[in-house]
């Protein structure tokens, strides 16, 4: 019932602009959980480190998937914002990454979804979380980048 009512509410202004505001904490679950929980168990999860392009640091981010064979496959929409997240243009200098799902980390190689796939790839993203092209709509015109994150051991 809960993930039905966050999913419809998922389509509302303020229910991203609240949520946004709650990703710092959803980090720091995620930390102290080892990846084990994430998203509140809402949404399938996942934690995704890219290395900041600038400070070379390591950058974890919560992000809703599906998977897509053995493949993660995640959505750069920023909640509808204008303006790409951080970690779509740290995967763009530098593809490789990890994903933590249920505690278990995985190395990992990002690859930007075009065409056809990216149109496939973001009907199985629209599925689990249908507020997507909402935030599209409100993206201004931005492109909403869809990843593949390709294991790579």
């Amino acid at each position: 019932m809960i993930r039905t009512l966050t999913r419809r509410l998922g389509r509302r202004r303020w229910f991203a602009a609240v949520f946004r505001l709650l990703v710092p904490a959803d980090r720091l679950v995620s930390r102290l959980t080892s990846g084990r929980v994430v998203a509140l168990g809402l949404v399938p999860s996942l934690l995704l480190t890219t290395t900041g392009r600038r400070s070379g640091q390591p950058r974890s981010n919560p992000l809703l998937y599906v998977r897509d064979g053995d493949s993660w496959v995640v959505v750069g929409s920023n909640w509808g914002q204008t303006h790409q997240p951080a970690w779509v243009h740290n995967l763009t200098a530098d593809p490789s990454a990890t994903v933590t799902v249920g505690g278990a980390v995985h190395p990992v190689r990002a690859c930007r979804a075009d065409g056809t796939e990216r149109d496939r790839l973001w009907a199985l993203l629209v599925a689990v979380w249908p507020a997507y092209p909402v935030y599209a709509e409100r993206a201004g015109g931005r492109p909403i980048e869809v990843f593949r994150l390709e294991p790579t051991s």
